[in-house]
Parts: C-alpha cells; structure tokens; sequence
C-alpha cells in the first residue's frame, strides 16, 4: 500500500479533527486508500501555526479532551489511513491554503507503527515493521 507523510499536527487533524484536504505544491493523479504516516520532524512554530489554523473548528477541545500535546503526539511512524478521492487547485473547505489540495475522505485511524517516511508518496511493506 502506498503511504504519504504528513507532519504533525496535521496528520492527527486528518483523522479526528475534520481536515479534509491536504495541501502541497504538486498535483497528484492518485486516487484511492493511502496510509497516513506522521512525519518525524515538527517545529514548535508548526505546531502552533496547525492549532492557530484549526481554532474554530472544533479539532482544538478534541484534541485537549484526548490529552494530546506536542510531546505526546505519535511521530515517525504509520498513524492511520485516508482516501484521496480528487485533486485541485481551489476549494472552500477551511482547510485549503496551497497551490493543490488532495481532497480527503473516510479517515481511518491505525495503531502507531514506527516506520522511516519518505518524500512523496511511498510503498510500505506487507510486513508494515521499519525498513530502511
């Protein structure tokens, strides 16, 4: 199965908290069931910047409910599951602020698996364990 990494927060804003798009600066023609794996790095100011984005949408008192911070988030590893189910270059989702936004749907969380990302999308092993 093929995965993309996300930092975080906004990998955990995919599966509990609403986000339904995820932006990048190049268009994909992928369609279908990607892994979600949470990125390793993770500024303080990104973490900070992804709350300040997410105020009002109801993803904030989730997380503070779940006890989540930014030294217990799950990071480096396999989190969960979504379906990009289009690709564009505007939307009205709150989301939306890059260049393409893969439009997501049906998040499906996972229990944390360690695994090394890489840029772009990439295969992970049956096996779902680290590899190289």
């Amino acid at each position: 199965m093929m995965a993309l990494s996300i930092r975080q927060p906004w990998a955990w804003l995919i599966l509990h908290g609403g986000k339904d798009i995820e932006n990048r600066n190049w268009p994909t023609r992928f369609r279908g069931r990607v892994l979600v794996h949470a990125a390793k790095g993770m500024t303080h100011n990104e973490w900070a910047d992804a709350w300040m984005h997410a105020y009002g949408t109801g993803a904030s008192p989730k997380a503070l409910e779940a006890g989540l911070t930014r030294d217990n988030i799950d990071r480096g590893g396999i989190v969960g599951s979504v379906e990009i189910v289009d690709c564009v270059t505007e939307s009205p989702s709150h989301w939306f602020v890059g260049r393409y936004g893969f439009v997501l749907r049906d998040p499906q969380i996972l229990p944390f698996r360690p695994y090394k990302g890489q840029l772009g999308f990439f295969p992970v092993d049956a096996q779902g364990g680290e590899h190289g």
